[in-house]
């Protein structure tokens, strides 16, 4: 990756710190709503985002992308939390770290590379979607009685007045300079704006405090047995999967935005061992934010620094500068992050849903919805399933023959991959009964890929054996021969002109 090589220019740092400064501000009510839906501290939110956002910023596998404590993962925690406490949640997010630093050394990550880009564009539109609903929850209020209802009347009005005035900020401050981030102009222009004229509206203060001190090593106050396993096991796995599902998606998108190559297995690791420390040090742990993330990259930021940048200007709003920061509007932050859902949903994917086949339209869709309904890692995985089982009952149909008659020789040249779909549409391709006695299956043109289709070919030369008649396979892999010969089939292997493959068995 050459621009990591790069010395980093004046103009360059200026722009990677300010896009920091932005991405802390950004990220401060995110870390606060996700605590809340945990149940746990405000701080313990913050911290993750600081140490899990600055470990990943220096060692992770994609400079540019920011990380911390996620809505994705905060839905997960909170059953935990609420039937154990927090000191559990501390131990199982050590454990989620060991297992993600595990698939990173066992360079699990690269099978991101599996995951179809139908499914990509419903991850993307699913988690714009999120995003801008967990914005909706700035525009209510908590009435006496403890219940959150929608805002009425001016206090409304001013909300949506000064959201829709960060909109338009951040739309048109591009196009007049770039010397500064727009997000973080439209941030302090609606501050100064609220301050100057001393409109009441709600700030980041007004969803909990977020002073603090430095975060300080502790130990999870948890019995070390087998019970306590037992209970944190299944949390950190699910955890490490969604985490990771989470950022190596987002590292592909930032991929696909930079036309740059992120490192996979790195990134694992990074994670893996923010979280590890994170655990240590009372944070919930965290992975990839695709909001702050794009905050990052329209801002400019293409290297490690604007991850670091963000981590400290975080750390350092909580030490020193939470008075100031918790009188920001939430309607400046909420229309930032409007402008990230605008900038992240794939509005392209609207224009060819009607272009593209029936089946991607449909893992588009299925993805976006069961990204908003459920989360990330189960929209993902049925996503890859059903494109794998479209893709499978497509390849199935397409296993053709075309038929040569040499003297008093069949031979049937094979067109299409065989698998196990594909067995009963194989099975149809061959007329036992007027077939002569010697019987070629040629493979020039298709492939063996499992112990399915083995088997069938197996059957196949048994059934011609039972009908006195022999059949023989050639332009097979020499794998494919090798096993064909054990399960005493016939096979013609040309050693000049053999394919090289591999054939997934079970053996």
């Amino acid at each position: 990756m050459v621009y990591m090589k790069n010395r980093l220019s004046l103009a360059q740092i200026k722009t990677e710190i300010l896009s920091g400064a932005t991405v802390a501000l950004a990220l401060i009510p995110e870390a606060v709503a996700f605590a809340f839906v945990a149940h746990v501290n405000p701080l313990v939110a913050l911290y993750a985002a600081f140490f899990v956002g600055l470990i990943t910023a220096v060692f992770g596998g994609r400079p540019g992308m920011n990380s911390g404590a996620t809505g994705a993962l905060a839905v997960v925690m909170v059953s935990l939390v609420v039937v154990h406490g927090v000191e559990y949640l501390f131990a199982t997010v050590i454990l989620m770290g060991v297992i993600q630093m595990i698939v990173g050394l066992l360079h699990l990550g690269k099978l991101i590379r599996i995951v179809p880009h139908p499914v990509m564009l419903g991850f993307v539109n699913g988690l714009a979607i999120v995003i801008c609903l967990s914005q909706l929850g700035h525009f209510k209020v908590v009435d006496a009685v403890g219940n959150q209802q929608w805002m009425e009347g001016s206090q409304l009005y001013t909300m949506l007045g000064l959201t829709a005035l960060t909109v338009l900020l951040v739309y048109l401050i591009p196009k007049v300079s770039k010397a500064i981030p727009a997000a973080l102009v439209a941030i302090l222009a609606i501050f100064a704006l609220t301050s100057f004229f001393d409109i009441n509206t709600p700030t980041v203060g007004s969803m909990g405090s977020i002073a603090g001190g430095f975060p300080e090593f502790h130990l999870p106050m948890v019995p070390f047995n087998i019970e306590t396993l037992y209970i944190i096991l299944p949390y950190s796995l699910i955890l490490a999967s969604v985490g990771l599902i989470e950022s190596l998606l987002t590292l592909a998108l930032v991929d696909e935005i930079t036309e740059t190559n992120g490192k996979n297995s790195q990134e694992c690791m990074a994670q893996g061992a923010a979280n590890i420390v994170t655990g240590f040090f009372g944070g919930m742990g965290g992975c990839a934010m695709i909001g702050q993330s794009m905050i990052n990259i329209s801002s400019g930021a293409r290297h490690r620094l604007s991850g670091i940048a963000a981590s400290l200007f975080l750390i350092s709003f909580v030490l020193f500068g939470a008075p100031i920061i918790e009188m920001i509007p939430l309607a400046a932050l909420a229309g930032v992050m409007f402008m990230v859902v605008i900038g992240t949903f794939a509005w392209s994917s609207l224009r060819i849903i009607n272009k593209i086949p029936r089946t991607d339209a449909l893992v588009i869709i299925l993805v976006s919805v069961l990204t908003v309904i459920f989360d990330l890692a189960i929209a993902v995985l049925i996503g890859v399933i059903i494109s794998a089982l479209f893709y499978a009952w497509d390849s199935a149909t397409h296993i053709t023959v075309n038929v040569e008659q040499r003297k008093d020789t069949k031979v049937y040249h094979l067109h299409g991959p065989l698998f196990f779909a594909a067995i009963s549409s194989f099975r149809e391709l061959f007329d036992l009964k007027s077939d002569p006695e010697n019987v070629i299956i040629n493979f020039q043109y298709s492939r063996v890929w499992d112990h399915s289709a083995l088997e069938a070919l197996s059957r196949l030369s048994q059934r011609y054996q039972d009908a006195g008649k022999t059949v023989s396979y050639e332009g097979v892999s020499r794998d494919c021969a090798r096993l064909l010969e054990r399960m005493e089939v016939t096979v013609k292997v040309d050693e000049r002109t053999a394919p090289c493959y591999e054939v997934v068995t079970d053996h």
